[in-house]
């Protein structure tokens, strides 16, 4: 008999990365994940906050699994930090939906604490069914890089972040480094935390001929393509990496390099851009290297390949980064990405590839590995090859498997 599992997705629908929307990795997550559990035996319910009255309110993505759109205060995107009031409406809206169709779940598995808080709330009503969290990111982390009190999250998540970590049945962390800070921070009983990285779609990021790549995403054959792919927040460290882009034309006027950001809303005018789009927009002028840096804005998923095999290097210059998804898309790709020492993904790179592991914000050590990486040839075809292989047991086919060995502890 299939086991029925309910993953919450409170603030973000795994959908949106489909239509193009801005998403983060988060979506991507939970959807390829949700794909491969069904694939392995599971039914799959994602309940999810409707943002819009227009989406329809069940979508039936395969025979055992469907996206669910609760109605959980005004049908439109809000801010996260807006959610926790409309928390114990989300849960009616589930508690309503479930009586309907006259369902019963064997697990709940939560993503990002505003779903933990949902599974508190059933747990505090009677319905005692196990609970699985994933974090995602951890508001203590954010708040350590956070530069002023705009970006730091608020004293509600912390608190819902600790009790959570106490009371959820099983956490799955997303890097070493997330599973010692929930230990040790959080004071969550390590014996019910296993570190399971997210994974990639191997049939999707695969390699293919840059010439190729760089004529279908209209990139100049003669430019060196740096390329972002990410939210555009603070805590993503990309004025560092303009910065580093500066310091590269300034020390090496006859390399030609150009820098691409693939992320945020671009469609609009300038001045309806977010706060950090249009500081990152400043901060080029200021530069003067319009012409070197470009906002490309959201792309669909299965553009991401194109962009990633056009560019000879990735980099992730996060403040924090619980793993950083994109980072294994282009590792995948056999395209070299360079990493802060604050990210998850250090945890799958080779004892040989400290060179793709640069400090956070230390825009001059940046440059120079960039540099260093675009300049040896040899060495760049060498560590594409390895980083390549090293990715190959991150497939959501096995991180599928891995996480069914969490469920099954409690099923």
């Amino acid at each position: 008999m299939h086991k029925r599992i309910a993953m919450f997705s409170v603030h973000t629908c795994p959908l949106a990365f489909e239509e193009g929307k801005e998403t983060g990795g988060m979506n991507v997550y939970v959807m390829a994940l949700a794909q491969e559990l069904v694939k392995i035996g599971y039914i799959v319910d994602i309940f999810t906050r409707s943002q819009s009255q227009k989406h329809k309110k069940i979508v039936n993505v395969s025979p055992r699994l469907r996206v669910v759109h609760l109605v959980a205060g005004k049908e439109k995107p809000l801010p996260k930090q807006q959610l926790l009031q409309y928390i114990d409406e989300f849960t009616n809206s589930f508690l309503a939906f479930t009586q309907k169709e006259n369902l019963e779940f064997n697990l709940f598995h939560a993503h990002y604490y505003l779903s933990g808080k949902v599974c508190q709330k059933l747990r505090a009503i009677g319905l005692n069914i196990p609970f699985i969290m994933t974090f995602h990111t951890l508001a203590l982390m954010k708040n350590l890089v956070a530069r002023d009190e705009l970006e730091r999250e608020g004293k509600e998540r912390i608190d819902a972040e600790i009790t959570l970590a106490k009371e959820a049945n099983y956490i799955i962390a997303s890097s070493q480094t997330d599973a010692q800070y929930l230990q040790y921070l959080y004071s969550c009983d390590k014996d019910k935390i296993t570190v399971v990285y997210p994974g990639v779609d191997a049939h999707l990021f695969l390699p293919m001929d840059k010439q190729k790549a760089k004529k279908h995403v209209g990139a100049d054959f003669n430019h060196k393509l740096v390329l972002y792919v990410g939210r555009i927040e603070p805590l993503k460290g990309i004025d560092m990496l303009i910065y580093a882009l500066k310091i590269i034309l300034e020390q090496h006027p006859n390399i030609k390099v150009c820098l691409w950001i693939i992320g945020g809303d671009v469609s609009q005018k300038k001045h309806l851009w977010s706060n950090e789009l249009q500081r990152l927009e400043k901060l080029r002028q200021l530069l003067n290297i319009e012409t070197m840096v470009y906002f490309v804005g959201q792309k669909h998923q299965h553009e991401l390949p194109y962009y990633y095999n056009a560019a000879e290097l990735v980099v992730m210059p996060s403040h924090y980064e619980s793993f950083g998804m994109a980072a294994i898309e282009a590792m995948s790709c056999g395209v070299p990405v360079i990493t802060t020492n604050v990210s998850g993904v250090t945890d799958i790179l080779d004892k040989r590839h400290q060179q793709l592991i640069t400090a956070v914000n230390n825009p001059l050590l940046l440059a120079s590995q960039i540099i260093k990486l675009l300049t040896n040839e040899e060495e760049y075809k060498k560590i594409s090859t390895q980083i390549q292989k090293q990715v190959r047991d991150l497939s959501w086919q096995q991180i599928s498997q891995k996480i069914s060995r969490v469920y099954k502890k409690f099923l």
